[in-house]
């Protein structure tokens, strides 16, 4: 589905979020979305090292048995 915005897509998505949010409420409007992606990315990262620490566990009691 993103795939076919293309730039002309995502310029009409900035000038409507503009009309609807206003130039002075981009900024904070920003920060949230950059606060919500940092979260996302690090929440993804201990998920994933969590997994990886599971299995590295199972495969060391699978060796010891």
């Amino acid at each position: 589905m993103l795939q076919n915005i293309g730039f002309p897509g995502l310029l009409m998505i900035l000038v409507v979020v503009l009309i609807i949010f206003g130039p002075s409420k981009l900024p904070e409007l920003g920060r949230a979305v950059g606060r919500t992606l940092h979260e996302f990315k690090s929440s993804a990262k201990e998920l994933v090292s969590d997994t990886k620490e599971d299995v590295i566990e199972k495969q060391e009691t699978a060796k010891q048995s």
